[in-house]
């Protein structure tokens, strides 16, 4: 018979007693007839889910901005103390944690990313050399990812924008490419093998075109065939372990990943590195 719900021992006041520290909302829906009743714990239920998984987005949009903020003012982790490292490596551990145990998602690692931070020595003495040298400049790093048919294989370029004052373009002088082939080889870890160095799209400055041809006077065709020859300048080096001629290789572990962050740390000591989603470099091959 579908009426007021009452426990089996009345108590000594008109709320019942398992109800009573239930919160006022829940304590009411056990008051209605038995269709109304479901109806609304159904609807309680689904209320509590809802706020659960806007808790939890809240909560990762906040430990990801924490992580971007400890990487801020560090020159891309060049600059960066000890004290920030530690810092850094604490809000790195917070955000990976609401990640751990998912398999990597093809689609979402597909395309470019942009390095805000990293503690890996290669890098940082690239970084360290354009600090240091007049002539040397390092501006963007991006590292992109082309995933093919998410069978679990593609490739990944390493990507840096440099440049030398006075005789390439600010930014956009020049670009070193590391290009290796990716497989994965667990819920989490990639398996890189190194294939090849390259230079590539090289743009000399206004002042060194003003040189080899000077817009006043006609410009030669041999003059024109250097400009073009330095547009189109490509140089590429196989990179491979002199012992043993196979491809340098190693581990990368993928420890975050969503749709607009990237974290990584190389196996074995390699470092930390933290990404951003970027736009697309569409002029490498």
């Amino acid at each position: 018979m579908d009426g007021p719900f009452y426990p089996l021992a009345l108590p000594l006041s008109n709320t019942p007693p398992l109800l009573l520290s239930c919160p006022r909302n829940l304590y009411l829906a056990f008051r209605l007839p038995r269709q109304t009743r479901l109806r609304s714990l159904l609807c309680l239920a689904s209320s509590s889910v809802s706020s659960g998984i806007k808790d939890s987005a809240i909560e990762l949009e906040d430990r990801k901005f924490e992580l971007l903020t400890a990487v801020t003012d560090t020159k891309r982790g060049l600059i960066a103390t000890t004290h920030q490292r530690s810092s850094i490596e604490e809000a790195l551990i917070n955000v990976e944690s609401l990640d751990a145990g998912k398999p990597l998602d093809l689609r979402i690692l597909d395309g470019t990313w942009r390095l805000q931070y990293t503690s890996a020595p290669d890098v940082l003495i690239l970084l360290q050399s354009a600090a240091a040298l007049p002539f040397f400049e390092v501006d963007q790093i991006f590292q992109k990812f082309e995933c093919g048919d998410k069978s679990g294989h593609g490739i990944v370029r390493n990507v840096v924008k440099w440049s030398i004052p006075r005789l390439l373009e600010e930014q956009e002088g020049a670009t070193l490419v590391v290009s290796a082939k990716f497989s994965v080889v667990s819920s989490r870890n990639i398996y890189l093998e190194f294939e090849e160095i390259s230079i590539q799209n090289v743009n000399i400055s206004e002042e060194l075109q003003a040189l080899i041809a000077p817009s006043i006077l006609p410009r030669s065709f041999f003059s024109l065939q250097i400009l073009q020859f330095i547009r189109s300048f490509k140089a590429q080096f196989p990179v491979r372990n002199n012992s043993q001629r196979r491809s340098v290789g190693g581990l990368y572990y993928l420890s975050y990943l969503d749709s607009n962050m990237l974290l990584g740390r190389a196996v074995g000591g390699g470092g930390v590195f933290v990404f951003t989603r970027a736009q697309s470099l569409i002029d490498l091959t």
